[in-house]
């Protein structure tokens, strides 16, 4: 049981509530992928190694997914408006901590704290907005809520990499400072409190042996190739602690009956089918920035803004393609939505596979607005999808797995490209430069080329391997998608809208 929001401030203030839960919506969203651009000036001002990067993303997505997990029960018993307002002082308080960083482990652990911090934003935003908003505009009000949570995922390169060029690195956390602030000041008055009577029992240790497991995968994939595998004692514990966590959570959902996510979740063939594809896309919507801002900047000379610039077109065909498909009469069959916008995600990233040293920014901005555009249509097929047939008491939980298998696949998917990202600049630097050397150059060359020029041309081979291997890095993201396309055949036929 829970308290109604009183009828005054549904009246007099639920304009200012829906503006500042969405705004909420979109700065937890923006903050996912401020850091892509502002890349080089955060690695040169904090000494971060390359193979450090993904930790800017994966930290701040795995402790949201985390959090977000308990999020319900933090507001049934802590309720809603305090468990909003601390997460909105605690997500300043990491974007202050981002900007005094001097090291990237304070850096990071900053990004955890603000990720922590915005796991419960975004659904409790949701609840705020339905609650407020007449039942027949919920659709309209859902359609706006993911409306903002893509444009900040979207959006974010672009401001990050104007910002930081201009106004420097900092300056991309300093903007949602006053954002934070209007949104913890508009909360404040017409917020009404709302919690459970009766608080329910939650699954710490479900939580906490899966969270274990992913965290230890994650760190093990992130660490593994610097640390040289299993030659490393922390390389041993991560996979150990891993293992056993994944363990400890199967043996726990086979003999317990109440766990964090209802086992009447995966007797849902839809749902379950959906929260592949879900994680899928997740694999690819991410991991796709955190490999094309970097071959820009690093690999193409562009500048930081213009990198940021050139991932406009990705947003807006993204936002365009989610409202148009979301205008799809309820009676239309979404599985030609899904296979259609699974099959453009796949043909941008074969696209991306032509990319070369010797390209202009045309074919950048042509693969990431079709990839754009295909992860839009696929988004709301993949909700109705995933609802159509479930149970509406089971829709609030049905949504929590979705949304993690999202975030969940772009943490793996960052460490994954991130992992073979470097083992494979090495490998095709070995076979390029293995007949490098100053006798068998000078033979081929007109002249002897001396150490200084060797270097140089060592350059120039670490540039083309570092190249072959960003393009090796697209095509997974391409055979991520492409090997759960067939699962749109599996899904049963949708219900009749109403």
């Amino acid at each position: 049981m829970s308290t109604p929001l009183p009828s005054t401030a549904a009246a007099g203030g639920h304009h200012a509530i829906s503006a500042a839960a969405l705004l909420a919506t979109y700065m937890q969203a923006v903050n996912i992928s401020v850091p892509n651009a502002a890349l080089p000036h955060i690695q040169a001002t904090l000494s971060m190694a390359n193979d450090e990067v993904g930790w800017v993303f994966s930290s701040y997505i795995a402790a949201s997914a985390v959090t977000m997990s308990i999020t319900q029960w933090l507001a049934g018993r802590y309720g809603r408006k305090a468990v909003y307002q601390t997460a909105l002082a605690i997500f300043a308080l990491g974007l202050v901590l981002d900007t005094l960083a001097t090291n990237s482990v304070q850096f990071v652990l900053a990004r955890i704290l603000q990720g922590a911090a915005s796991g419960p934003l975004a659904p409790l935003s949701l609840a705020i907005l339905l609650e407020v908003t007449p039942t027949p505009r919920h659709a309209r009000m859902s359609l706006a809520w993911t409306f903002c949570s893509l444009l900040g995922i979207s959006t974010g390169p672009a401001i990050g990499g104007w910002l930081s060029e201009y106004y420097g690195w900092p300056s991309i956390f300093h903007v949602s400072l006053p954002m934070t602030a209007f949104v913890f000041l508009t909360m404040a008055p017409l917020l009404s409190e709302k919690r459970a009577e009766r608080s329910k029992s939650f699954d710490f240790f479900g939580l906490t042996t899966f969270s274990v497991g992913m965290i230890g995968l994650q760190m093990l994939l992130d660490r593994g190739e610097r640390l040289e595998w299993f030659a490393s004692t922390e390389i041993w514990v991560e996979a150990t602690a891993s293992v056993l966590g994944f363990y400890l959570f199967i043996v726990h959902v086979l003999t317990k009956k109440e766990h964090f996510l209802r086992t009447a979740l995966f007797s849902d063939r839809n749902l379950v089918l959906s929260t592949v594809i879900s994680f899928a896309l997740g694999f690819v919507l991410l991991p796709t920035l955190a490999l094309t801002s970097p071959m820009l900047e690093e690999l193409l000379n562009y500048p930081v803004d213009t990198t940021g610039y050139m991932t406009i077109p990705r947003g807006v065909a993204l936002v365009g393609a989610l409202v148009l498909t979301s205008l799809v009469p309820g009676q239309v069959d979404y599985r030609p939505f899904l296979m259609g916008g699974m099959a453009l995600v796949v043909y941008a990233n074969w696209l991306m596979l032509g990319y070369s040293p010797a390209m202009d920014w045309r074919p950048v901005v042509e693969a990431g607005f079709l990839q754009g555009a295909g992860i839009g249509m696929l988004l709301p097929a993949l909700a109705r999808a995933a609802f159509g047939t479930l149970d509406p008491k089971l829709r609030p939980e049905g949504s929590a797995l979705i949304n993690l298998s999202r975030l969940y696949g772009s943490t793996i998917g960052i460490a994954v490209v991130q992992l073979f990202f470097y083992a494979n600049t090495q490998a095709v630097h070995v076979a390029l430069a293995k007949h490098l050397t100053p006798f068998r150059v000078a033979t081929n060359a007109a002249g002897l080329i001396g150490k200084p020029g060797l270097a140089a041309l060592n350059g120039m081979v670490t540039r083309q391997a570092a190249t072959v291997a960003v393009i090796d890095q697209f095509e997974i993201l391409m055979f991520a998608m492409l090997v759960v396309i067939p699962l749109v055949f599996f899904l049963r036929k949708p219900r009749p809208a109403g």
